[in-house]
């Protein structure tokens, strides 16, 4: 009777935690933009969503307005799979990611392995070098709209856009939204 108690109880919180969804963003080593990272971050938290980051070092990560953050993973310790989102943050330290072969795997396999891909401020280039805006409506930061429609985005001067999974923004005013839009796409809720 004891143990059928124990299990009942038990079962349903190991449930619970294998359903706990996952997002996984990546910074840039130096110059990431602060509230891109840590506004969502906070909230997914709020919201019981794990949050991993990732950097290039695992040494702390410096933002534009020097908040600092040690990063849990590398990008070469990423396995994508146990990842319910991607999510590249931006700032000026973004561009280190726009040429970067293994960013763009990664987000090419979170993509065709059917998981949300997001963007914020400049860090949608990345997504355009990396093919997966093409014929997709995209924003980014205004001064870097021509790379992503170089990149075969069709650009929209909105605060946040959702073309289904791909969700980009254009900016630190934006983060708020842009996390709560990430939210909604991993749980359905409005």
């Amino acid at each position: 009777m004891f143990c059928a108690l124990f299990l009942a109880l038990i079962c349903p919180l190991n449930a619970s935690s294998q359903n706990q969804q996952s997002v996984l963003m990546i910074i840039a080593q130096n110059n990431f933009r602060d509230e891109e990272l840590f506004t969502p971050k906070e909230f997914f938290e709020s919201k019981g969503v794990k949050v991993t980051v990732a950097c290039s070092s695992k040494r702390p990560a410096i933002g534009m307005f020097g908040r600092t953050v040690t990063p849990d993973i590398t990008i070469n310790e990423i396995d994508i799979k146990k990842y319910d989102a991607l999510i590249l943050v931006g700032g000026i330290g973004a561009t280190q990611y726009y040429n970067d072969k293994r960013v763009h795997n990664l987000a090419k396999s979170a993509y065709n392995s059917k998981k949300i891909v997001a963007a914020i401020c400049l860090a949608p280039v990345t997504l355009a070098n990396a093919g997966l805006l093409r014929g997709k409506k995209a924003t980014v930061f205004n001064t870097a709209s021509r790379f992503i429609i170089r990149g075969g985005a069709k650009y929209e001067e909105k605060s946040v856009v959702v073309d289904g999974r791909i969700i980009t923004a254009n900016g630190p005013a934006a983060a708020d939204e842009f996390a709560r839009t990430i939210y909604s796409a991993l749980t359905g809720n409005k």
